[in-house]
């Protein structure tokens, strides 16, 4: 292999690694420390099943996975329950994809709308329109007088940017927007 292509495959590795980290870190730390675990046995049981997940990724046994994050989140809970000793591991996939999805309802509402008025009205009629109406950009376009598809992407994109420097600014991470 030349060294160009051991460092693609390492960048792409390291692109791979932090999207998953970012989807599933949060569910599995949730887990552990609801388990009686820490951050820090959070941290080793969520690096030991990305491990696992990329050793079966990269077999040519292995077939797609519908939700990576609740794949991840079985193998986690997995390891969780031998670290343990405990031989009774009575969730299967599905209740740990159904388990994300109630994760992910514990989301401060309240604190996520707050963080999106700081952007503006008119963003948070932009963002509500693409996000939640699932609207083209082209519509959005016509709906709030933009010039062009063009116009509207980089309206977007600064309302993003609004929130990403607020949250920035606060130094705010997942877990402030959990109740």
């Amino acid at each position: 292999m030349s060294e160009i292509s051991i460092l693609k495959d390492f960048q792409e590795r390291q692109v791979l690694f932090m999207e998953l980290y970012k989807k599933a870190f949060p569910a599995v730390a949730r887990y552990i420390s609801r388990k009686g675990g820490n951050y820090e046995e959070a941290k080793d049981i969520f690096q030991d099943a990305l491990i696992i997940y990329y050793e079966k990724l990269v077999s040519n046994s292995f077939s797609h996975v519908r939700n990576e994050k609740a794949y991840i989140l079985g193998i986690a809970k997995n390891l969780w329950c031998k670290r343990l000793g405990s031989n009774e591991v009575n969730d299967t996939i599905e209740n740990a994809l159904s388990e994300t999805d109630i994760i992910e309802t514990h989301l401060s509402t309240h604190k996520i709308m707050y963080l999106l008025e700081t952007a503006g009205q008119k963003c948070m009629e932009i963002l509500r329109a693409f996000y939640y109406d699932k609207a083209s950009v082209s519509d959005i376009a016509q709906q709030f007088g933009y010039s062009g598809t063009r116009s509207a992407t980089v309206q977007k994109f600064k309302c993003i940017e609004k929130i990403r420097e607020t949250v920035k600014e606060k130094s705010l991470a997942y877990e402030d927007f959990i109740e």
